[in-house]
């Protein structure tokens, strides 16, 4: 006789009184089923006894497959009975930097630190007391005291270049130039023997005297043949032809460090000096 093929059951239809499950509840309902199945599982695993199975997953004609919150999910049935779960390696903490690694980066530091400070404070110096002379003129370091000439070729090197160049600046009205020709307390001395308080005030005041520029200039020569000049040389104004302004009287020259010559005295002459056949032959 042959034997009835087997065939899952079917699920009970529901009466014609009773409503059809929808979709959502029937997912619902065997998600309920797939735990009571996980309960019996792990029951047997602990020695108890299992609890009752369902009849094959029918639903009694009325009853209503439980109720659950939305979002609800069934917990995760483990794996095979002696399976292993996955092992995750732990995070090993991070180390720092050793401590005598931390000590010497300090120190290294703290050295780093010092010599920064010590090169402002030794360049602070060095500028406070040797002040640069880059962007100035020989008048304007003449001016400021005239130390600088004894490491800087800032002054003529020729006694009689350095008198006419007192001339020249005079008729271009250049007065640190003019000013910047005599030592610093000469200046004073040259202002008082042409009647004016300072040496600004002179040279401007000597400047408006001047009626021909290109003359007054040229008054005097650079340069005078014969002997070798004495280290402290005397230059008359009176000894020249002076043409175009004021005669600015008697110069007294010294020859200073670098062979540089520096005007060192002054007195005063007449404004106009008698005519006569100059003493020295200049060469301009």
């Amino acid at each position: 006789m042959p034997q009835p093929s087997a065939q899952p059951p079917a699920l009970p239809q529901p009466s014609e009184g009773q409503p059809a499950l929808d979709p959502e509840q029937l997912r619902q309902f065997q998600q309920f089923q797939q735990f009571q199945d996980y309960l019996r599982f792990t029951q047997a695993q602990q020695g108890n006894q299992p609890a009752p199975a369902p009849d094959a997953g029918l639903v009694a004609v009325g009853a209503q497959p439980p109720a659950t919150q939305p979002g609800w999910q069934p917990p995760v049935p483990p794996g095979p009975p002696g399976a292993l779960a996955p092992y995750e390696q732990p995070r090993r903490p991070r180390r720092g930097a050793p401590r005598w690694l931390k000590r010497l980066g300090g120190k290294v530091l703290g050295w780093l630190i010092v010599i920064l400070l010590i090169a402002i404070a030794a360049t602070w110096a060095y500028r406070h007391f040797f002040p640069s002379d880059e962007g100035k003129s020989s008048a304007q370091i003449a001016a400021e005291g005239g130390g600088t000439y004894h490491t800087n070729h800032i002054y003529s090197t020729n006694p009689y270049e350095a008198v006419r160049f007192v001339y020249h600046n005079i008729a271009q009205g250049l007065v640190d130039d003019a000013c910047g020709r005599f030592r610093e307390d000469v200046q004073t001395k040259f202002a008082k023997d042409v009647g004016q308080p300072d040496c600004r005030v002179a040279v401007q005041a000597l400047h408006k005297q001047v009626t021909n520029m290109n003359d007054y200039a040229e008054s005097l020569p650079s340069y005078v043949s014969g002997p070798p000049p004495a280290d402290v040389t005397t230059i008359d104004s009176c000894d020249y032809a002076v043409v175009g302004g004021p005669a600015l009287g008697v110069f007294q020259v010294t020859k200073v460090d670098k062979g540089q010559w520096l005007i060192t005295g002054h007195s005063p002459g007449p404004e106009k000096c008698s005519p006569s056949q100059p003493s020295t032959t200049p060469t301009s």
